[in-house]
């Protein structure tokens, strides 16, 4: 590479097998090319807090900034341990998903998703946020599945 700076690798983490997988990716790339990770969760209350008029408030002790963080800083201790081998940062990102990663892209080399995360059709082949970040990113992007593809019939 041309730049001296590290390469920076951008995966999102919301704790979905898919991104688990993502994760996991995105850390053995980074040791290979000498890179850093940044994992990203984003959070954002559900659609229906103050829909219509309504007033709902959220569960006592609801707080889905401190859910995602904590989901976060779980999966990369389950993905990758206490030493992971690379540098790898965690953000904690108010939003829409797909949003939050298209943002933190600017300046990395790769974004790095799971094919579906937890809000997901099971049948999907993509998820809505890998869908909208392969059309849009800055960069290039590698979308990860949570299950080896199945054997071709031969």
């Amino acid at each position: 590479m041309a730049n001296s700076a590290t390469p920076r690798i951008v995966v999102g983490v919301d704790g979905s097998p898919a991104s688990e997988h993502a994760l996991r990716w995105a850390v053995d790339y980074a040791r290979l090319v000498g890179g850093s990770v940044n994992a990203i969760a984003a959070w954002e209350y559900p659609a229906f807090y103050g829909w219509a008029g309504l007033s709902v408030p959220p569960a006592e002790g609801f707080n889905p900034e401190e859910l995602a963080g904590r989901t976060l800083a779980e999966t990369v201790t389950k993905v990758v341990g206490d030493d992971p081998g690379v540098r790898i940062t965690e953000a904690v990102v108010p939003g829409n998903a797909a949003q939050a990663l298209l943002e933190s892209a600017v300046g990395a080399v790769l974004v790095v998703v799971g094919s579906r995360g937890l809000g997901g059709f099971s049948g999907a082949l993509l998820g809505s946020v890998s869908r909208h970040l392969t059309e849009h990113a800055p960069c290039p992007v590698v979308v990860v599945r949570d299950q080896p593809a199945p054997a071709a019939a031969g």
